[in-house]
């Protein structure tokens, strides 16, 4: 069942020239028909035809957002959202583009029309919590993953890791991923990690450079409980990190549990939305790698 969408937000960085133009295209769009376009930030000059609000305002008074950007603009417009299920839309001006699925040529009025009549598939991807319990406490959500990393030292760190309460390994590297199957395609990937489809209910734990080969990225269920610990080391120190945003450090004693967030972000596509489609561009399969003389 499509939804009206009466008032539309708009996140994105004005300052690069490409979202800049984007930004103003769409909010011109959107308010010859009658939208209410949200800007979040100060860019009053830059995107005419935008009021500026803040977070929290464009958070509660947007039927749907509109990231434009790279990945790291979607996830950061998921954080601002997600935790009252507002739709997400992202126009890709960024590099690989795995969230952010439309692009901004000549059709893009044409694909924002059709979504806006009520032509999209919605999805609903996985999040992560993560909640720190030690000498200092801290929680955040993540829809890509939960990474914790060795804290400058060039060293490695012993990471003890539990699921549901059994002892899967301690991991001797620079540090481990949490992903979802929708980050799966992210850090987790360039470790060596597996490509999840998004509908899994699954996570994948992915040590970063072990020092052991035989320690391989895992694949657990997505109902799971995982507890992370940094070993007892003289001078080591760990840093958390949730889609790309240092949220803490994790010393030893301290906690981390990360599970199922309970709600998911809502993305909406194009009808024509194909994800394999997506992964074959965006990785380039099938393309040789062989010049032609």
């Amino acid at each position: 069942m499509s939804v009206k969408f009466e008032t539309i937000g708009l996140v994105g960085t004005p300052g690069d020239q490409r979202v800049a133009d984007t930004l103003r295209t769409l909010a011109k769009h959107l308010n010859a028909q009658g939208i209410e376009a949200l800007f979040l930030g100060n860019a009053s000059t830059d995107v005419p035809g935008c009021r500026e609000v803040d977070a929290d305002e464009l958070a509660d008074r947007a039927d749907l957002v509109m990231s434009v950007g790279g990945d790291g603009t979607m996830l950061f417009a998921t954080q601002l959202v997600a935790t009252r299920d507002t739709p997400l839309l992202g126009i890709n001006r960024g590099r690989l583009g795995f969230l952010a699925d439309i692009s901004p040529n000549d059709e893009l009025t044409g694909n924002i029309d059709a979504i806006l009549s009520g032509e999209y598939i919605s999805e609903t991807r996985g999040m992560l919590v993560a909640r720190l319990h030690g000498k200092k406490s801290a929680g955040t959500y993540a829809l890509n993953d939960v990474v914790v990393q060795r804290a400058g030292e060039t060293r490695l760190i012993d990471v003890e890791t539990h699921v549901n309460g059994v002892y899967l390994n301690t991991h001797g590297s620079d540090g481990l991923i949490v992903a979802t199957p929708t980050g799966s395609t992210a850090y987790a990937l360039s470790c060596g990690g597996p490509i999840l489809e998004p509908s899994l209910n699954a996570f994948v734990v992915v040590p970063i450079c072990p020092h052991t080969l035989s320690d391989r990225p895992i694949v657990i269920d997505g109902d799971s409980k995982i507890e992370v610990r940094l070993k007892d080391r003289k001078g080591v120190s760990g840093q958390i990190s949730c889609d790309g945003r240092a949220i803490a450090g994790l010393q030893p004693g301290d906690v981390l549990h990360i599970e199922a967030a309970p709600f998911g972000a809502t993305l909406l596509h194009p009808n024509n939305y194909d994800y394999f489609r997506i992964l074959r561009s965006k990785l380039a399969w099938g393309h040789s790698s062989r010049r032609t003389r």
